[in-house]
């Protein structure tokens, strides 16, 4: 790396999950300019402790209270002098102090907003995974940003290509259409009728990349394509009609950018999330990520397709919620990550998902969405509305069985 570069102390949240485990493996490879200063994660003592041992930390923090002691001793009998810490507003203050410059933020799901928003508002570079955030209150997150002047690099894939083909997080004029691109997860190309039957087991399979469990699933239904034009809209400001997307199996093109002049810009690469993480981290120099070259002889063929709508209604239900705005994203997102949690526990079928989001969003789409508080309460409501739905849906199928 570049001497000049200016050694950045990195707060990992999310430390355990795979971004978390992309992101060490990157910093591992330049110890002279980077550091992980805080390691976050939920609930896993062992796993945690296992990466102080490696990373030397000065804080640790594990988001269960109930785990603070498990925690503490566990890093005093490793011989450590990291500091344990638990809870979500322990997490909130380190982000905001001087412990760390730099935030990873990858806690899924809505648990991660708090954190991400502390960050936003304290002015760090906030690297940012946790798409649920943008969801659920992108407003205020950007608004947050931009007062601190807190420089957010996007670390999903896609965005992360539509930053390095704009150079920036300024679309602006020049800006005929951002395209998103979907691996079409391990369900492309199949009927909505044969999904009723799909398992936890091949929905939690993604063909090309290795992610947790309720990501795996909504890459299964596209809703995280859903969720990713979401968090496009609000990251490059840009409304509906400048937001597309294609289906792309090979997962090489992560993104494309089409400018008022006729050109196309996109960024390829493998599919490894240390590309994105090594640009966010080493942003505006380009570090060694240890991600190999693309070779395009070896891969051949490029395709690319219109996503299926009547298959994967969640895409549909995105863009909905989008057009409608207010608090129906953050409805969006609190139903999908319910019904979600529901399938991977065997409480409702693959179908049923976006059944339920659908339902939610008739329910509580036009809930007020003015601030902070408005948009947790209208999470509430529909994460309550979902619990009652599945509920439902499960005596159902229990009296008809």
């Amino acid at each position: 790396m570049d001497a000049a570069f200016t050694t950045r102390s990195v707060a990992v949240l999310g430390a355990t999950g795979s971004i978390g485990t992309s992101t060490l493996d990157v910093i591992a490879r330049h110890p002279d300019a980077l550091r992980a200063s805080v390691l976050a994660a939920g609930s896993n003592v062992s796993a945690l402790v296992d990466l102080c041992r490696i990373h030397h930390p000065e804080h640790a923090v594990i988001a269960d209270p109930a785990r603070f002691e498990a925690l503490r001793q566990a890093l005093a009998n490793a011989g450590l002098r990291t500091r344990a810490h638990a809870g979500d507003q322990a997490l909130d203050a380190l982000v905001a102090s001087d412990a760390c410059d730099t935030v990873v933020a990858a806690i899924v799901g809505a648990a991660g907003l708090s954190s991400t928003l502390a960050a936003a508002k304290a002015g760090k570079r906030l690297l940012l995974a946790n798409k649920e955030s943008l969801v659920l209150a992108g407003a205020l997150v950007m608004a947050a940003a931009k007062a601190s002047g807190a420089d957010i690099i996007p670390i999903d894939s896609e965005h992360n290509a539509i930053f390095q083909c704009l150079g920036s997080r300024e679309a602006g004029a020049r800006v005929r259409r951002i395209v998103l691109t979907a691996s079409g997860g391990p369900f492309r190309g199949r009927s909505r009728a044969s999904l009723e039957t799909v398992t936890v087991a091949q929905a939690v399979a993604h063909p090309k990349w290795s992610m947790g469990p309720k990501i795996s699933v909504d890459s299964a239904t596209l809703m995280n394509k859903g969720l990713e034009l979401i968090e496009a809209a609000h990251l490059f400001d840009v409304g509906r009609d400048r937001l597309d997307v294609l289906v792309h199996p090979q997962s090489l093109v992560h993104s494309l950018v089409d400018f008022i002049d006729g050109s196309t810009l996109a960024q390829l690469g493998l599919p490894d999330m240390r590309t994105a993480l090594s640009l966010g981290l080493g942003w505006p120099r380009r570090i060694d990520s240890g991600v190999a070259g693309l070779d395009l002889l070896r891969h051949g063929t490029l395709e690319f397709e219109a996503p299926d709508l009547e298959a994967f209604p969640c895409l549909r239900l995105a863009w909905e919620a989008l057009e409608t705005g207010g608090a129906a994203p953050a409805v969006l997102n609190a139903a999908n990550e319910t019904a979600v949690s529901a399938f991977l526990q065997g409480k409702i079928g693959f179908l049923a998902i976006p059944a339920l989001v659908e339902d939610a969003l008739a329910a509580h789409a036009h809930a007020p969405a003015g601030s902070l508080e408005a948009l947790l309460a209208a999470d509430g409501h529909a994460r309550h509305f979902s619990q009652g739905w599945i509920q439902r849906t499960a005596t159902g199928q229990a009296a008809s069985a």
